[in-house]
């Protein structure tokens, strides 16, 4: 079970970035475009590469919105930000910042998945497993730069073990840490999850101040409703299905192991996993030329 180093350090709440969603149906995940409001500076936090997985075909339909909107507006991408290592969808991060530059960043752990997936695949030594293939890794308490606006990250693994949170001004973005309210909490049975350790860091996260606006990374509408990804600690405090209210630490564990046992694993797990651990890159072309993802058999 991985353990929090809590770090302190003080919202500043009076700043408020320009956040600007952009919602993929196929994966239900939501990028966004975070803008330091004094500059043209801006970061875009997990981003989405397309991918029609009975063909094997890669397309940027979703970065492309992405890339017109930054142009559009005259911004400068400083940043793209990995919350974690996705497993339901492709990053389109190596693909944007070939468009707009800017540095890629995710957290230390990145070394952890490396590991553990690059045996889970059969990596050769070729793969390298030391988050090289990123620009930066994010310690806990670490804090960097889009223009004027100062990012706080806070390691809150558990639903895997590479898991950060990045708070810029009054916005924290959580990936898959928390859900809105009625959606509840992320598994945490893939390899290197903890169901302890995920309920610790989401009360890292409850702990931030109730005004503070928290964006998801994803959001399925449950029983119904339309498409929502902006709450705040508040509302998750006093709301949220998994951990509101008084709930317990073990009542939490044991509803998230019973859950997560009737899971079937994501559709995009197997692709998402090869590609995210690299950067978002593609592994290399064989000797005819093509690109190849593998698929482990009974390895997940």
């Amino acid at each position: 079970m991985s353990t929090n180093q809590h770090i302190p350090f003080t919202p500043d709440l009076t700043v408020q970035p320009l956040v600007v969603p952009f919602f993929d149906p196929a994966t239900n995940t939501i990028s966004y475009v975070v803008k330091d409001p004094d500059s043209s500076a801006c970061a875009v936090i997990d981003s989405v590469l397309d991918f029609d997985y009975a063909a094997g075909r890669i397309s940027y339909e979703s970065a492309d919105q992405i890339v017109a909107h930054i142009r559009d507006n005259g911004w400068t991408l400083e940043w793209l930000i990995e919350t974690h290592v996705h497993a339901d969808h492709l990053s389109a991060a190596p693909y944007i910042q070939g468009k707009l530059g800017g540095k890629l960043g995710i957290g230390e752990q990145i070394r952890t998945v490396q590991d553990t997936f690059g045996k889970v695949f059969n990596e050769g030594t070729e793969f390298r497993r030391d988050g090289s293939q990123f620009d930066r890794l994010f310690v806990d308490g670490d804090s960097y730069r889009i223009g004027n606006l100062v990012a706080h990250v806070l390691f809150t693994p558990g639903h895997t073990p590479a898991d950060m949170v990045h708070v810029i001004g009054n916005a924290a973005f959580v990936g898959d840490t928390l859900f809105m309210p009625d959606g509840g909490s992320a598994r945490a049975d893939f390899p290197g999850g903890d169901a302890r350790t995920l309920y610790r860091s989401i009360q890292r996260v409850l702990s931030l101040p109730g005004e503070m606006r928290l964006f998801m990374c994803h959001d399925y509408g449950p029983n119904g409703r339309e498409i929502r990804w902006e709450t705040t600690v508040a509302d998750e405090r006093a709301h949220n299905i998994h951990v509101g209210g008084s709930t317990a630490e073990d009542a939490f564990v044991q509803m998230r192991q019973e859950r997560d046992a009737t899971l079937a694993m994501p559709r995009l797990i197997i692709p998402s996993l090869q590609v995210n651990m690299r950067a978002g890159q593609l592994p290399e072309e064989e000797d005819d030329g093509r690109r190849y993802l593998k698929v482990p058999i009974n390895g997940l």
